[in-house]
């Protein structure tokens, strides 16, 4: 039967979806074999073969039914970023605003490619955040949304108690935003922006090259990524390593996008891998001492530092701490690793790959 190009994209979504385990067990595959859970939000246990089998094929008729709307392009798009698995996050793909109809319940196009793509377990469509590079970012209502799966991260839930590890680390990436790969000279369009953080990269107790200034209201850091400017972990000069430190960076990735909002700074975990992260804010109430650590899983998004909270918490500096002074005005990130009472690693120092950020004063 002869199909249209655009026919032919719309399967290739389809079949690059979170699919059931074909046996029936507790996880789930995509069609490449990478476990995952039910692409309806359950696992293949919760219900019987016959009512997933008729709620599936509700699924794909919704999915079709929206893709076919959609222009050649952003289908490419699309498939791209999902193939490429985000390495690649690729352009807008916007839509006017519309309900789709999923098992009863009006859903978003965002909410519908980011469960089937991404989360098959995600509930609510509030749970989603825009990146900052996506038009979708803190736009007003009632523009054009985009939804592109790989455009959105997941916020970590407040409510489920913190892991007894230790802080987050995250991933640094090529050459800093702002900067030449050739000659480490600022570009002149970070000159207008002025400097709100530095980033240093350590392995164990020893800090691998300089403080990067950070300019511009994003940056990616990682290790390897196909497309995309940033902070590069893998052009930093080698240090005498580990094997610790050198299978722990080979995990980094994609690493994390860190990003200066209004209401403070926000890292989104592009690893394949978990970081693990701590700021003064993150504490409940905010005390210097025995910061909270996060984990914050690949996909997932939470705001490290607060501002509004930033003015309650103490301002102590004590040398003697293992972990060195308490800077209010920083956040680590371990990639990886977590540290703490529950880990052999007591504290960060003992993390094989990890960030510190130090913000500038941002009153």
């Amino acid at each position: 039967m002869f199909r249209t190009r655009r026919t032919g994209l719309v399967r290739r979504l389809w079949r690059s979806r979170l699919i059931p385990d074909a046996e029936g067990g507790d996880g789930s595959t995509r069609t490449d074999g990478t476990p995952v859970t039910c692409c309806l939000g359950c696992g293949p246990s919760a219900i019987d073969a016959k009512t997933r089998a008729l709620l599936e094929q509700e699924l794909k008729i919704c999915t079709y039914a929206f893709l076919k709307k959609l222009k050649e392009k952003s289908l490419d798009v699309l498939l791209e970023a999902v193939e490429c698995k985000g390495g690649v996050p690729g352009d807008c793909v916007t839509v006017h605003q519309t309900d789709l109809q999923i098992g009863g319940q009006a859903a978003s196009p965002q909410y519908l490619l980011c469960r089937l793509f991404r989360w098959p377990d995600l509930a609510l469509s509030t749970q989603l955040k825009a990146l900052c590079h996506c038009q979708s970012f803190q736009a007003p209502n009632g523009q054009p949304e985009c939804c592109n799966p790989y455009h959105y991260s997941r916020l970590c839930s407040p409510d489920s108690p913190p892991p007894p590890y230790s802080r987050m680390s995250p991933t640094m990436g090529s050459d800093i935003s702002g900067f030449s790969p050739a000659d480490g000279s600022i570009s002149p369009s970070s000159l207008a922006n002025p400097q709100w953080c530095n980033v240093a990269y350590w392995e164990h107790r020893t800090r691998v090259g300089r403080l990067y200034p950070v300019y511009d209201p994003s940056l990616n850091i990682f290790y390897d990524l196909p497309q995309g400017t940033g902070l590069c972990l893998g052009q930093l000069p080698p240090p005498v390593r580990s094997g610790a430190a050198g299978r722990t960076r080979a995990k980094i990735g994609h690493g994390i996008l860190l990003t200066k909002e209004a209401d403070g700074v926000w890292a989104y975990n592009r690893s394949p891998h978990p970081v693990f992260v701590s700021s003064p804010t993150l504490e409940a109430p905010p005390r210097c001492r025995s910061p909270t650590v996060r984990r914050v899983m690949p996909g997932y998004s939470i705001k490290v530092f607060d501002y509004e909270r930033s003015r309650d918490v103490c301002r102590c500096n004590d040398p003697t701490h293992p972990d060195g002074p308490c800077d209010p005005d920083s956040v680590r990130i371990s990639f990886a690793k977590g540290w703490g009472p529950c880990y052999s690693r007591q504290f960060v120092t003992s993390c094989p790959c990890w960030l510190e950020i130090l913000l500038n004063n941002h009153r």
